[in-house]
């Protein structure tokens, strides 16, 4: 696998990954084709399979690809087949929210931690997790060797906080807070803003 994959390319395996992840709950069949995967996805099956063959060859002609084999191979090539350790960073009620979010645990993901910084929270039981101090967030994080954070700040604190994830080694950033970070090259940033995803719709609304 090389570097130079389009960040598009990588960002349509996840959802390439649930519908197959579907696809096995459901039962009724060992394989899929990529025109099946298409018309349930939205995408054409052209595009289906020119995203995979970046990574190899999955499928075959007449029979498509056997189902639990490309859901292993593309976990392999997300690196999903360990667990990650993830910080939520703001127990504010999106941080609340996400602390108990179950869609985490069995799709690669655990959450091990929650900071704050208001002495309001500091200590307060939060689902699983006893909120912590941002004062304990660089130890913490590296004692529980912790690559990715989910960024539930407010703006002007935004920054600071990212650059201490970075510092003590975070790689990667769901952010849920609305402005751009600066962040090393080799750090990846994703942005969950709800008002940017409507904004992108109503292009497609009659006023």
């Amino acid at each position: 696998m090389t570097n130079d994959i389009p960040d598009i390319v990588i960002g349509r395996l996840p959802i390439y990954l649930r519908e197959l992840n579907s696809l096995q709950r459901e039962g009724e069949k060992t394989n899929t084709s990529s025109h099946d995967l298409g018309r349930r996805l939205g995408i054409s099956s052209a595009q289906i399979r020119k995203d995979l063959s970046h990574f190899g060859e999955f499928g075959k002609q007449g029979t498509g690809y056997n189902i639990a084999y490309l859901v292993e191979q593309i976990s392999e090539i997300l690196h999903l087949t360990k667990e990650w350790n993830v910080a939520i960073v703001g127990a504010g009620y999106l941080g609340h929210a996400l602390a108990h979010y179950n869609g985490f645990q069995h799709r690669g993901f655990r959450i091990v931690c929650v900071f704050d910084s208001d002495p309001k929270k500091i200590g307060q039981q939060m689902g699983d997790f006893v909120v912590q101090s941002v004062v304990e967030l660089e130890t913490t994080i590296q004692q529980a060797h912790i690559a990715i954070a989910i960024l539930a700040v407010p703006i002007d604190v935004a920054q600071e906080i990212t650059n201490r994830l970075v510092e003590v080694g975070v790689k990667a950033l769901l952010s849920y807070v609305p402005v751009q970070l600066m962040v090393p090259e080799d750090v990846k940033v994703s942005y969950s803003d709800p008002v940017v995803q409507m904004q992108r719709m109503t292009y497609y609304l009659n006023p």
